[in-house]
């Protein structure tokens, strides 16, 4: 009998592979030799912003779930995902600072207390902040504590192409851990969901998303660079440092704003981005950029739906190129990439908020 519930279980664990496989092709993805990507967690509903707690936990924020799960892992695979908080209005960011996770909602930022000893029992959140605005286009946050303890919190603009408060909209700003000191830190800034800071410089890098309707190759998306306070990179007068817009370019010329750092490519929508702090990747990808590239709607062609990967050398980039894609195959789509976060063991995982899952990506050779 014992013999026969032993085969039972493989042969249940060989189908739920092979279905596994099916939904998750990844056999699809193309990487440099010597890299490999795997299944790091499954069946995590709209999964986006990632953050690494201190006791082999990840917390994962979403979207349109209004979840946010914490997954406990064991060397290179998920093994339990707990919802902590749901029915919350777009709960994309998550940070964490001194044992609390913090949660961006739209117009809210939450503190949960001491949350890696209360996965299973929450504690109630505490409001942090809940005086950004509420429209929810562009209204979903990537956040993060900066290397000066401040919590960055970016607000988008509440449309595709307007003229909004320069105080309240289309910027990147700054709190203390505690909701206090807002400060506007970067202006003509659309949209950015996914920013960091340079392991040796400290400074500020981000992704930043350009407006629609401008036709299938205008303008990109953009990496910036913004090393100090009160820079203005160019929405909603100049797009990709080059280009001004239609309608509001004779306010401002391209001249007297921050060009990107690079230019991304058209409708791309780069989303999270991190440098590479690990050591399991050769040497040369050692403060790499990778950023995440969701995918593009606005384009008759798609395009995104990839890593890349943005060589910087003395505050410049020098090149970049793609590291991983497959998830589009000519026009079908089963993946999108989101964020990305730098593991203790070197290895970069990867959420995909449309195929619900986490993929690590390591190095074997």
């Amino acid at each position: 009998m014992s013999r026969f519930i032993s085969l039972t279980s493989l042969l249940l664990l060989a189908l739920a592979s092979t279905a596994l496989a099916q939904r998750l092709p990844l056999d699809r993805i193309k990487l440099p030799p010597g890299f490999e990507i795997s299944v790091f967690a499954e069946n995590v509903s709209n999964a986006r912003s990632l953050a690494l707690g201190r006791n082999n936990v990840l917390f994962v924020g979403t979207r349109s779930a209004g979840r946010v799960y914490a997954l406990r892992y064991r060397g290179a695979k998920a093994t339990q995902v707990i919802t902590i908080a749901s029915g919350l209005n777009m709960p994309n960011g998550v940070a964490l600072k001194d044992g609390a996770l913090y949660v961006a909602e739209v117009n809210r930022i939450l503190r949960f207390d001491d949350i890696e000893a209360r996965l299973e029992s929450p504690p109630r959140p505490v409001v942090v902040n809940d005086r950004l605005p509420r429209e929810t286009h562009h209204g979903w946050k990537f956040i993060r504590f900066g290397p000066d303890g401040m919590l960055y919190v970016p607000v988008g603009a509440p449309c595709n192409i307007c003229e909004p408060d320069p105080k309240r909209y289309a910027l990147i700003s700054r709190i203390k851990a505690d909701g206090a000191g807002y400060e506007v830190y970067a202006q003509g800034v659309r949209n950015s969901v996914g920013f960091d800071w340079h392991p040796q410089t400290k400074e500020l890098w981000f992704t930043d998303n350009g407006r629609d309707w401008m036709g299938d190759d205008v303008p990109a998306d953009e990496l910036n660079h913004a090393p100090r306070a009160g820079m203005h990179f160019g929405y909603p007068y100049c797009h990709q440092g080059d280009t001004p817009d239609p309608e509001y370019g004779r306010k401002r010329g391209c001249g007297e704003l921050a060009p990107p750092a690079a230019k991304l490519g058209p409708h791309v929508a780069a989303l999270g981005m991190r440098f590479y702090t690990g050591s399991q990747f050769p040497a040369e990808y050692r403060n790499n950029i990778f950023i995440a590239e969701h995918g593009s709607w606005n384009r008759s062609r798609k395009i995104g739906y990839r890593i890349k990967r943005i060589v910087v050398a003395g505050g410049k980039v020098v090149r970049q190129e793609v590291f991983a894609e497959g998830w589009l195959d000519d026009e079908s789509v089963w993946g999108r990439p989101v964020d990305l976060e730098v593991m203790p063991d070197g290895s970069l995982l990867v959420s995909d908020d449309y195929a619900g899952a986490i993929y690590r990506i390591s190095y074997v050779k």
